[in-house]
């Protein structure tokens, strides 16, 4: 998967628009993700990722990162093995494309807007 464009509300993966929060698994693209604090991150909100096992999860948390990510939340997804990588969403795009190129298993969880 390839992040082609970001901007404010709307990301294209591999040629196809979304405008809603994603998740990007290796092979395909989830836009109905939500979480149930729409700009705090729980591990509960990550359950289908936590199940993939990827080696990076990438946390976009934002056009201007307004989305808290707790210590909470990634401690608990540390300890289930993953490298998490928190960052605004337009550098959160740079950094899920540079790992495209490494032999491990990388996720995205990208919020559009704030």
């Amino acid at each position: 998967m390839n992040i082609d464009d970001y901007a404010f509300g709307k990301i294209v993966v591999d040629g196809k628009t979304y405008t809603s929060d994603v998740i990007i698994y290796p092979e395909r693209v989830d836009s109905s993700w939500w979480r149930k604090e729409g700009h705090r991150l729980e591990p509960g909100d990550l359950e289908n990722v936590i199940r993939a096992k990827p080696d990076i999860l990438v946390v976009g948390t934002g056009n201007v990162g307004a989305m808290d990510v707790p210590q909470e939340t990634l401690s608990a997804l540390r300890s289930q093995g993953m490298d998490v990588r928190v960052a605004p969403t337009g550098k959160a795009v740079d950094i899920f494309n540079s790992l495209q190129d490494t032999n491990k298993k990388v996720v995205a969880a990208l919020h559009l807007t704030c």
